[in-house]
């Protein structure tokens, strides 16, 4: 089956850190640009953080620049998003997408990246919740 999965979510305390994986499965994802989407209860969708396929390029939106960290291991067939210095509105669901085109996973907009449906990505995986609370 091709998916990616999410994992690494969990519940932590304001001012801390986790590392979110997202894992290809079925695929290689080393012709894939990856993003980070995130989506709290009421809110829009948004779109936090991409990376090449190569690993060359990072992109952060505003909301996470200097916290958050993007990475791949095109090895392990693996992207991760490290997150240090949590707060609350951090809180949210956190979903990885994966294109072949940049451009697809990679327009800017309103501080971050335009957050697509869905369907218009090559894979999309289940998502993963991140809670930050006290």
């Amino acid at each position: 089956q091709l998916q990616l999965v999410e994992s690494g979510g969990g519940l932590v305390q304001p001012g801390g850190s986790l590392r979110l994986s997202c894992a290809a499965s079925g695929f290689t994802l080393d012709y894939y640009a990856i993003g980070w989407f995130r989506q709290a209860p009421g809110e829009e969708r948004e779109g936090i953080s991409c990376i090449s396929s190569s690993g060359g390029s990072t992109k952060y939106a505003d909301s996470v620049k200097g916290r958050f960290t993007i990475s791949r291991d095109n090895a392990k067939n693996t992207v991760y998003l490290q997150m240090n210095s949590l707060k609350p509105d951090d809180t949210a669901v956190y979903y990885c997408a994966a294109d072949s085109n940049w451009d697809v996973i990679c327009t800017p907009y309103s501080g971050g990246y335009y957050p697509k449906r869905a369907a218009q990505y090559d894979y999309w995986g289940q998502g993963t919740q991140v809670t930050v609370s006290s």
